[in-house]
């Protein structure tokens, strides 16, 4: 399988891994509070 193989990024270690769920919680937070604040207007 091609997720197995060696990963040239170093995108499947645990701490990138953390890394990439954490931008992609903070995009969302962000987005969710941008359309918040943009219905209450």
């Amino acid at each position: 399988m091609l997720l197995l193989q060696e990963d040239p990024t170093g995108l499947s270690s645990p701490i990138a891994t953390i890394a990439v769920i954490a931008c992609l919680v903070a995009a969302i937070v962000t987005g969710l509070r941008a359309l918040w604040y943009n219905r209450k207007r």
